[in-house]
């Protein structure tokens, strides 16, 4: 099952994601195994390889958030494999809530670990918690480009930005917004720029 979902990412993935992808599951595993955590590996590495499916567009549709459009993709490919209803709702929970913070860490294990994985890629969270040795081998690997973090934000915004009204999100942000005139919302793109990675 797992050479099928790494065959199948990498025919709709261009490289970027694909590495992406790839380096998330290893970062996830490798926090599962630091933190004591059981977990199937192979509903981590699902997890991983179609975080970022519905950016592309193949699994795109016009009225969902990308995180749901993969996880539809995740759910229908499992479905393919008789993988039991339960750890497709893992999955599927894994993917959809992968760009939620506060809420996935708390949940099963694969779900915890998939934000995990995406955290520490995109925004260098936990950083120091990985050995430069596996940093190293992970990014030896699956290389992430000279400007990652400007590759990133581009491929989010290419795969969302025919459907803005999927972003609407955070209510509690507008609500301070709207009534705090001193609040100053965290910017997802600003924390990726700043974050320990280089480029």
């Amino acid at each position: 099952m797992a050479r099928e979902a790494t065959e199948l990412v990498r025919e709709t993935e261009n490289s970027l994601l694909f590495n992406h992808s790839s380096r998330v599951y290893y970062f996830s595993a490798a926090a599962g195994k630091r933190k004591g955590l059981s977990f199937d590996p192979e509903l981590l590495y699902v997890s991983a390889m179609f975080h970022d499916m519905g950016l592309t567009s193949k699994h795109s549709t016009a009225t969902d958030r990308f995180e749901v459009d993969g996880a539809n993709a995740a759910r229908e490919f499992l479905r393919q494999h008789k993988i039991s209803q339960q750890d497709i709702e893992t999955v599927w929970t894994s993917i959809a809530l992968h760009t939620t913070p506060g809420i996935p860490q708390y949940m099963h294990p694969v779900v915890a670990l998939l934000t995990n994985g995406v955290e520490m890629d995109v925004l260098g969270i936990a950083y120091s918690e990985f050995s430069d040795a596996d940093r190293g081998a992970i990014v030896a690997a699956y290389p992430r480009t000279e400007r990652f973090k400007e590759d990133i934000i581009q491929a989010f915004y290419d795969g969302i930005k025919h459907k803005p009204e999927t972003t609407f999100g955070n209510v509690k942000a507008d609500v301070l917004a709207d009534k705090n005139p001193n609040f100053q919302p965290m910017n997802f793109c600003s924390v990726i720029r700043g974050s320990q990675w280089k480029g």
